[in-house]
């Protein structure tokens, strides 16, 4: 079995957001250039171009705004008993 080497954990809070902004835009820029195009040759031709745009706004966009929406999780959901 090969080893994969592991980041270090302090690269976590700029992991999430990538690896969340990666499978949100391409997700999300499938469906819409789908349901504006249809599944056609055109749709296959622009919608890499679709999700590349759409990561490029909404990778920076999530490390901007992560901690804000921490805050708000916070202030809506109870924090978790600590075990003792």
């Amino acid at each position: 079995m090969i080893a994969v080497r592991k980041l270090p954990a302090r690269y976590a809070p700029v992991v999430m957001p990538l690896v969340l902004s990666v499978l949100m835009t391409f997700v999300v820029s499938m469906i819409s250039t789908l349901r504006s195009l249809g599944p056609t040759q055109a749709f296959l031709a622009t919608w890499p171009g679709a999700w590349a745009l759409s990561w490029l706004v909404a990778f920076p966009t999530l490390l901007t705004v992560l901690p804000l929406v921490r805050r708000i999780v916070a202030l809506v959901v109870t924090s978790a008993p600590s075990a003792r």
